[in-house]
């Protein structure tokens, strides 16, 4: 999958919370300025073209919703990631956010588990 454009994302970010959303509410959750109708309209129908978002027709509207769910998008992604960053390694990428974030014990406590429940 090739990686979206960063307005696409924010677009998807959107609709992977609302879990369907017509353009008016996709623009809703935006910041102040927010963008202009056209604009999300236009990047809405791109990612319907690309096979990445469905819709429901409503009159002369159209309610949007996800076909590809955030995990499916990101895993390609991280696995290019861990390999160009942490040489392949998962164990050097956990190490790293431990490191730098300064996980708490109970997250640790709890990716133990996830790995535990993995097996």
């Amino acid at each position: 999958m090739k990686k979206l454009t960063r307005k696409e994302e924010e677009i998807m970010k959107i609709l992977w919370k609302l879990k369907s959303a017509f353009v008016k509410d996709i623009i809703e959750e935006y910041d102040d300025p927010k963008p202009h109708y056209n604009t999300v309209s236009s990047l809405v129908r791109l990612l319907q073209e690309k096979g990445i978002v469905g819709y429901r027709p409503y009159g002369n509207t159209y309610q949007y919703y996800p076909l590809l769910s955030k995990e499916e998008y990101r895993r390609p992604f991280m696995k290019q990631i861990i390999s160009d960053y942490f040489d392949n390694s998962y164990k050097n990428a956990v190490a790293f956010f431990v490191k730098e974030k300064g996980l708490t014990p109970e997250e640790l406590e709890e990716l133990i588990r996830l790995i535990k429940d993995k097996k």
